[in-house]
């Protein structure tokens, strides 16, 4: 066959999963069933025009595809977005693998008449819920966004302990005097190492991208296209979970303020779905279905263990501490749905010559086909019946693509907010940002809402803030303060009623005064409040210890309300249209402000008493 010839074939069959896909859609059945069925319809049992029977080659393509898969998925998340569920997530991943792998290995060594560590290899296999079918799902799904999050944190996390479960039965059944304490420290080792590995790599790559300016925004995606390469292969090569390592990864990369980032999304969701395609279309290439038939009814029975009992079972154990309702926890039991991580790792015993390992591999096909047909075509309706679903997509997409944005020099930055963020109630005003940045919508609820510097932001928000590039670095170390603090204003001191005038002072801002968008201190006194920051030239409104405020920019005006207002007043007359925008945002921001300090009982006001700020007497100063 020439090269021209292969090439061809790949193009066809990718074609003909993407046709796939669009049919799944509208008949309602999983893609994958689709994607596997293509595989299988020209593959040796069936037209014959592809003769495939490679088992290393299938587990090369699978574990290469995981790699993205996982990667993406964890790109696509971020640890904010996992935090919340990172209890439930993680308990579901680590002990309901554990349950499942049991209970279905049990039930799989009575129905086939396995030894018992035969039972459980292949209760091993089919543990784990699949990522790529996860994901899919989630895709297309109005679940609730904390459901969401939870199946996917635990899809992300689960495959690594699959893997290791399965290595571990075949070391087993391969060496009889493999013990629990050899089980334990494969545990730990593969554990700790593919963890060590995915956060060094996901923090080297985010310091690199963040301090990079590559040429092009489409270099970007190819930098963290390396690091699956080198996370994976690391964590591998020294005995880890490679799988992990990558998952953690592109948490850590989606968690982070990093160039690029919609372009990166984006690269890598194509990527995942090229992955998928491959992945399902070479094993379904690799399965006779002739020899489906003599497991048929046992996997049937098999199947329906594993859908009605061990997955439900485990949920509702390892959810429990975790207050899901009973209609939540029926949902995550009936979301476990398998796909072609099982598949894959039913090909680990073939390469491994493990006896009766083709008949392994043919329950698993078996098993997993129908399990994913009888969930994913009824896991929609179910969440819907049961009414765990909302108006609102289970996983957000972007509002825009951000390609032409950065040819600007732009860039867009989305952080959702959570509930113990310390940004929570807070004023956009009071955020903290650069002259360079702005928040330009905020979504709340599936509604966008164009902010105003009083709009405060409430968990569950999602902030899109448009910044230059040069702001990149300062965003880096805001975004950590909107999340632990400190950030917003500092408490005002009480105003106490002075019967002397206050100081007032007019005159150019000098070098020595330091920055004027963000003054530590003016005239000898500590800032202590930013009520506004001006957009077209260095300059803002601040509130000083003594209670006066100061207009910074490139003239500095210090005094109380009425001092201010009156130069404010005095000085439009001769101001051109830009500095007279500005000076009737001081007028505002003075009168809201005086208004909020009058009216201590409203959420979020500073306190005080509305009364002119005393100071030291003196003439005023021009």
């Amino acid at each position: 066959m020439h090269d021209g010839e292969r090439i061809l074939i790949v193009g066809a069959l990718l074609s003909a999963g993407l046709l796939a896909s669009l049919l799944a859609s509208r008949v309602r059945v999983p893609g994958l069933v689709l994607f596997l069925g293509v595989g299988m319809a020209v593959g040796s049992d069936g037209a014959g025009w592809i003769d495939f029977n490679d088992y290393n080659l299938a587990r090369t393509v699978g574990i290469v595809a995981l790699a993205l898969i996982l990667f993406e998925g964890g790109l696509a998340a971020g640890f904010p977005e996992i935090r919340p569920v990172l209890g439930p997530s993680l308990t579901l991943a680590v002990l309901g693998t554990l349950a499942t792998a049991a209970i279905t290995g049990l039930a799989a060594a009575w129905l086939f008449d396995f030894s018992t560590t035969e039972g459980l290899l292949v209760g091993a296999i089919v543990a784990g819920t699949d990522g790529a079918a996860i994901f899919a799902l989630l895709r297309g799904s109005t679940l609730r966004r904390r459901l969401a999050r939870t199946l996917e944190g635990e899809s992300g996390m689960n495959d690594p302990i699959a893997v290791l479960l399965v290595l571990g039965f075949i070391e087993k059944l391969m060496h009889p005097d493999y013990g629990l304490a050899d089980f334990v420290w494969l545990f730990v080792r593969q554990i700790s190492i593919g963890a060590a590995v995915g956060i060094g790599v996901g923090y080297l790559f985010t310091f690199a991208l963040r301090e990079a300016r590559l040429a092009t925004a489409g270099l970007y995606p190819v930098a963290t296209l390396a690091s699956v390469a080198l996370a994976y292969g690391a964590a591998d090569t020294i005995h880890g979970s490679g799988f992990l390592a990558v998952y953690l990864a592109g948490l850590m990369l989606g968690s982070a303020a990093i160039p690029a980032k919609q372009t990166i999304a984006t690269f890598h969701e194509g990527m995942a779905w090229v992955a998928q395609l491959s992945m399902f279309l070479v094993l379904g290439l690799l399965v006779f279905p002739g020899d489906l038939l003599g497991v048929a009814f046992e996997g049937t029975v098999l199947a329906l263990v594993l859908v009605l009992v061990a997955r439900p079972l485990a949920t509702v154990l390892c959810t429990a501490p975790f207050r899901f309702s009973a209609a939540e926890q029926v949902v995550l039991g009936w979301a476990g749905l398998r796909g072609a991580v099982p598949v894959v790792l039913a090909t680990f015993p073939v390469i491994d010559g493990i006896p009766r390992s083709h008949e392994f591999f043919n329950i698993v096909f078996f098993v997993v086909l129908l399990s994913t047909i009888v969930q994913g075509t009824t896991f929609e309706p179910l969440a819907r019946r049961l009414g765990v679903t909302t108006e609102d997509p289970a996983l957000p997409r972007p509002l825009a693509e951000s390609g032409t944005i950065r040819r600007l020099g732009a860039e867009v930055l989305e952080f959702p907010v959570v509930e113990d963020d310390a940004i929570v109630g807070l004023a956009v005003r009071d955020l903290g940002l650069p002259r360079e940045a702005v928040v330009n919508v905020i979504v709340r609820a599936g509604q966008a809402i164009p902010p105003r510097g009083s709009t405060r932001v409430v968990a569950g928000d999602r902030l899109h803030v448009l910044y230059r590039e040069e702001a990149s670095r300062q965003l880096v170390s805001l975004t950590s303060s909107w999340r632990s603090g400190p950030i917003g204003p500092r408490a005002r001191p009480p105003r106490e009623m002075r019967s002397r005038s206050s100081v007032f002072t007019a005159r150019p801002w000098t070098d020595g005064d330091g920055d004027a968008t963000r003054p530590a201190a003016v005239s000898g006194q500590a800032v202590i409040d930013l009520l506004r920051l001006r957009r077209d030239a260095p300059g803002s409104l601040v509130v000083l210890a003594d209670g006066r405020y100061a207009v910074c920019g490139a003239v500095l005006v210090v005094g109380a309300r009425r001092q201010v207002t009156e130069w404010v007043e005095r000085r439009m007359h001769q101001a051109g249209e830009a500095e007279r925008a500005w000076l009737r945002t001081v007028l505002g921001a003075v009168a809201t402000d005086m208004v909020e300090i009058a009216q201590p009982s409203r959420p979020g006001s500073r306190g005080g008493v509305p009364s002119e700020p005393g100071g030291a007497p003196g003439a005023a100063s021009a």
